[in-house]
């Protein structure tokens, strides 16, 4: 039996009538692995997500998952979509494509009662989701009221409720304020240690020292150009330019403006 939670083998793939989002992507994923994909706007960060959880499929190459090949047909099959979906789960970057329900308890409780969880114990994950997210608070709540923020945490917890051994993350962080930040970042590291596989896509590279140990970048060319340690990648000043990662920093003194490029491991006011 394969150790590998993900082979991605020379993926290819399109959206319908736009330019290719992914040209020949090959990767592995052990069990247990802090993995960030990195890469500016238009990479096909999203889209590789999409396809490790079975959302859209390749047009050419492969993605196997557990060992078995991710096949459209073969998650038609009601079994087969139940066994894969029980394993990986995915945080939207729009958090409102995932909250559907009356309120924030229903929406939390969808996932493990679609799985047949019993409802009792449907109730001991929501008590225990909400403490660890900090959304006791919000649990009689409409969703779609809540701040981007607060959609966002429920939105983890009603992954968390799964109990998945993968966690997909598209840009988890993106537009929130820095303690909502800093309360997923926490849940992202405790997850990792509770043994679970965490794989992120972002462009925030103040993160990434936190939440991978390997770190891979794509390209415009929409594959990926480099992969290594976190440490190694953000301190590539050359890779980091050439693929428009680095952050630039503008700032005035004696009346003249001064331009700097920072590294994300930089500290600057």
């Amino acid at each position: 039996m394969s150790d590998l939670i993900y082979e991605v083998k020379d993926v290819h793939f399109s959206w319908p009538g736009k330019f290719p989002a992914l040209c020949g992507v090959d990767m592995t994923i052990r069990p247990g692995e802090k993995i960030a994909v990195i890469g500016a706007n238009g990479t096909g960060k999203s889209t590789l997500l999409h396809l490790l959880d079975g959302l859209i499929f390749p047009h050419q190459g492969s993605v196997t998952a557990f060992g078995e090949r991710l096949l459209e047909h073969s998650l038609f099959d009601e079994q087969a979509a139940h066994r894969f979906r029980r394993r990986v789960g995915l945080v939207f970057q729009n958090a409102d494509i995932q909250l559907f329900c009356p309120s924030v308890r229903e929406d939390i409780a969808f996932g493990p009662l679609q799985f047949g969880v019993a409802e009792e114990e449907v109730n001991r994950r929501i008590r225990e989701v909400a403490q660890v997210l900090d959304i006791h608070h919000l649990l009689d709540r409409v969703p779609h009221q809540l701040s981007i923020g607060e959609k966002k945490r429920v939105a983890i917890a009603s992954v968390l409720a799964i109990d998945p051994d993968v966690y997909l993350f598209d840009e988890p962080t993106a537009g929130l304020d820095p303690l909502t930040v800093r309360h997923i970042i926490d849940f992202m590291v405790n997850a990792n240690r509770r043994g679970k596989t965490i794989i992120t896509a972002t462009h925030d590279l103040h993160i990434i020292g936190e939440i991978a140990d390997t770190v891979y970048v794509f390209g415009q060319n929409k594959k990926i150009v480099r992969g290594g340690s976190a440490e190694s990648v953000l301190n590539d000043r050359a890779l980091l330019e050439s693929n428009n990662l680095i952050h630039i920093h503008r700032h005035h003194h004696d009346g003249k403006e001064h331009v700097h490029q920072h590294l994300p491991l930089e500290q600057h006011d």
